[in-house]
């Protein structure tokens, strides 16, 4: 049977999704350091209010609270013995929410990163990734996603270990990575890295794409540097509202929800089929991207001077790409590899 997404994207030429899940909770009173998805057992109303907000939005996808729900990441919290069981309520939650919208809503199931270092320089090895990653696959189905949705991915171990535990728990799957050091994720792939490894996976996802990074013009660089692959695969675009800074004690996006719409609709004529915000997005964000991608007509692919004059500078000379000679922060950023 054909997955919802899938049907949706039959039907769409694009698909708005969330926002941020960290900044939406801190307002809740997350405390910095608490595990999030431990509020999916204590504080259920708070976690279907998140859901809920996205989709009263107008998001046609939202992701489960259960980023950092592998046995690896919930270990700093004791909490590693409850992988299963916290994506499953995650996914849950969010079942009720979408059932109960009154429209077709994707409850995608979030896989983050495991936080450890693949061998030879650390501890992680493929099979104990492909364990972690299926045991939380399993409990996200159990729980009623969708679709699993693998985000904020920087090696690409990681990710082919990914897919290949989505295979085991026969899920369709969607993948972003972070392009947040100089155009490349912090261990090194560019744009044109991620396709190639995506069309050569024997479980490819039904779509891939870029999420956080650096902020929205780097995030639709990337984007371009996707479509200029010639891959026929859907394309996801979830940036940050803004830049992050320190203000009173806390840290605040400088995206406002204008800017985010004109984003929006950016990514979508650079050619992102699932648009979405990462950290800083809030629900008044999504309503504004909303309305621009309903209302804007179609345009021709921004060049990069009409992303930077729109949305701000890049935050380094090239897309990784690139000869980065001419690059400081890529210099730096390559030492960094290489050390």
């Amino acid at each position: 049977m054909t997955d919802a997404l899938t049907r949706l994207l039959e039907t769409r030429d694009w698909l708005l999704a969330d926002g941020a899940t960290g900044t939406n909770l801190f307002n809740m009173g997350l405390q910095s350091g608490d595990a999030p998805e431990l509020w999916n057992d204590a504080h259920p109303d708070r976690i279907r209010t998140l859901y809920k907000s996205a989709v009263d939005a107008g998001s046609d996808i939202f992701l489960t609270n259960s980023f950092g729900g592998n046995a690896s990441r919930l270990k700093l919290h004791g909490a590693d013995k409850r992988a299963h069981e916290l994506s499953r309520i995650a996914a849950e939650l969010g079942r009720d929410v979408a059932d109960a919208a009154g429209r077709t809503v994707v409850v995608a199931g979030s896989v983050g990163p495991t936080g450890e270092i693949f061998e030879p320089l650390g501890p992680l090895t493929h099979a104990l990734a492909v364990e972690m990653f299926h045991e939380q696959a399993e409990g996200l189905k159990d729980g009623g996603a969708d679709v699993l949705w693998l985000e904020t991915i920087s090696a690409p171990e990681e990710y082919r270990a990914a897919a290949e535990a989505f295979r085991l728990a026969g899920m369709p799957w969607c993948g972003t990575m972070s392009f947040d050091t100089a155009g490349r994720t912090m261990m090194g792939m560019t744009s044109a890295d991620m396709v190639g490894m995506v069309e050569g996976l024997d479980n490819p996802p039904v779509a891939y794409g870029a999420n956080c990074g650096t902020g929205a013009s780097d995030l639709l660089r990337t984007i371009l540097g996707f479509v200029a692959q010639g891959s026929e695969r859907p394309i996801i675009a979830k940036g940050n509202a803004g830049i992050p800074k320190y203000h009173d004690g806390h840290i605040h996006y400088d995206g406002t929800p204008e800017l985010m719409a004109d984003y929006a609709v950016m990514a979508r004529d650079c050619g992102a089929t699932i648009i979405g915000g990462c950290c800083g997005t809030m629900p008044e964000h999504l309503e504004h991207m909303r309305q621009a991608l309903e209302t804007r007509p179609h345009g021709p692919r921004p060049t990069l001077d009409q992303i930077t004059g729109a949305l701000g500078g890049f935050s380094s000379t090239n897309d990784g790409t690139g000869d980065k000679a001419d690059a400081p922060s890529s210099r730096r950023s390559s030492r960094r590899r290489r050390g």
